[in-house]
């Protein structure tokens, strides 16, 4: 019964392999962050509505909204920084996989953010992901 429903707030397996202080680091910014990497956004979701998503969860320190490398425009995903670290496990937990702008947003906890990692690393500009898939919204790879 356990595979049919996913287990609230699980963290996904994925794990950066660029992480500059290594894997044993990562790990351990992983337990102490209180920033939520927030992905699948769409292009015109705004700041303020995803301040009012994620401050039902605790009080937000910061939002950095993610930019196309080239073009500086919202690329489909953001950095939510919170005060608290239990604030953010929460908004991992019950805001993962809800919908903001007829978008499913998906959300995993991020060991920090660092200048510059608010660009996307596809060819592109934009994320990665977008470049390998066919169900993209209209215009996503101008």
């Amino acid at each position: 019964m356990s595979g049919i429903v996913p287990t609230l707030g699980q963290p996904s397996s994925y794990r950066d392999k660029k992480y500059p202080a290594g894997p044993e680091q990562l790990e351990i910014d992983l337990k102490n962050s209180s920033t939520l990497y927030v992905g699948n956004l769409s292009f015109y979701s705004t700041e303020e509505q995803i301040y009012e998503l994620f401050s039902k969860t605790g009080e937000i320190k910061r939002i950095i909204m993610g930019l196309d490398r080239h073009k500086k425009t919202p690329c489909g995903f953001c950095f939510v920084e919170y005060y608290n670290i239990n604030d953010c496990l929460d908004a991992q937990k019950y805001l993962n996989g809800t919908k903001l702008d007829e978008r499913v947003i998906r959300t995993d906890i991020d060991p920090g953010f660092k200048p510059g990692r608010q660009f996307g690393r596809g060819k592109n500009g934009g994320q990665v992901r977008d470049e390998h898939r066919v169900d993209y919204d209209e215009g996503i790879l101008c």
